[in-house]
């Protein structure tokens, strides 16, 4: 009798052990993991840490890169898994639009700025506030620089022209991409011409520009100078089928430091953004443990152990 119960308990935590093991790794079909990124520095910068651990981990991470609306679009169509930058307020149209069809596994980065900037010494000659911005049309030529079309934060700056607030109803959005509108800021600056710009931190402009954020946008960029968070957001329904990925996403949180410094990497430096978060992990491993807390392999094995092996840190 005991023989048996001795052997019935080994069963049972056999038949446990091989029940954990079977749900520690996830699916073939999550293998691919489906980033969006709008081209975006920040985002590329954190793409290229989560592509990183997962390629340590035995994943096969791809990122698209696809203009906000489009990579919405995608994660409601299950051509997209995750995007890292979902940036809170001024995306919260598309989360009331594709409050259905997304999860929201939770904040990734606090303390972001986003809002109009000028250099400063447009700022000393009395361009502190959205609404002092009229008191020089000629010397800013009328224009507002903004980032890629299609970007929430033009939407809102074309909301404001067309509503003529702070009597700007004769300006223009100038739509470009945020290596265009860096490179204009940078021209405008050897100059000493005014310009305003959207600017937002992190960014290597908040330490690479002398410049200053305006006062007086709460009502399209919020208070505390577009202060905002950062949001991971999946497809509807990913962490539950990836639940190790999942795992791994509801642990990924950054700061603005790291991202300020891989972006510099970037931009800077030249590197390719998955070398860069790879050199900044090297030289920077403490997150690590806690990224990878709970998480395994693609094959179900340790996935600290994995990472550190294949990026060489303890």
């Amino acid at each position: 009798m005991k023989a048996f119960s001795k052997q019935l308990t080994a069963a049972i935590l056999s038949t446990m052990m091989l029940g954990s093991l079977a749900h520690a790794n996830d699916p073939a079909e999550c293998k691919e993991v489906r980033f969006t990124d709008p081209g975006w520095t920040d985002i590329n910068s954190t793409n290229g840490i989560a592509s990183v651990l997962l390629n340590s981990l035995g994943y096969s991470p791809r990122v698209q890169t696809l203009a906000v609306p489009i990579g919405f679009e995608g994660m409601k169509n299950g051509e997209i898994d995750i995007f890292l930058g979902n940036w809170m307020p001024a995306q919260q149209k598309f989360i009331d639009t594709y409050k259905d069809d997304l999860d929201i596994v939770g904040v990734n980065l606090t303390g972001a700025k986003f809002t109009l900037a000028v250099p400063a010494y447009a700022h000393a000659a009395g361009v502190h506030d959205f609404a002092d911005l009229a008191r020089f049309p000629e010397r800013f030529n009328k224009r507002i620089y903004g980032i890629e079309a299609g970007a929430p934060a033009n939407q809102l700056l074309q909301k404001m022209v067309d509503a003529n607030d702070f009597e700007l109803g004769d300006w223009r959005v100038v739509e470009s991409g945020e290596q265009g509108v860096m490179a204009q800021v940078r021209r405008a600056v050897k100059r000493d011409e005014f310009i305003v710009f959207l600017g937002w931190e992190p960014h290597p402009m908040n330490s690479n520009l002398d410049m200053n954020y305006l006062t007086g946008g709460d009502k399209y960029f919020g208070p505390n100078f577009g202060g905002a968070e950062v949001h991971t957001v999946t497809r509807s329904g990913y962490s539950a089928q990836c639940a190790n990925v999942g795992k791994l996403l509801s642990n990924l949180t950054f700061t603005l430091d790291m991202e300020n410094r891989i972006m510099g990497l970037i931009l800077d430096e030249g590197m390719d953004p998955i070398v860069a978060a790879r050199t900044w992990i090297q030289q920077n491993p403490t997150p690590v443990a806690a990224w990878l807390d709970g998480v395994t392999t693609f094959d179900g094995e340790p996935g600290l152990a994995a990472v550190q092996t294949a990026l060489g840190i303890n």
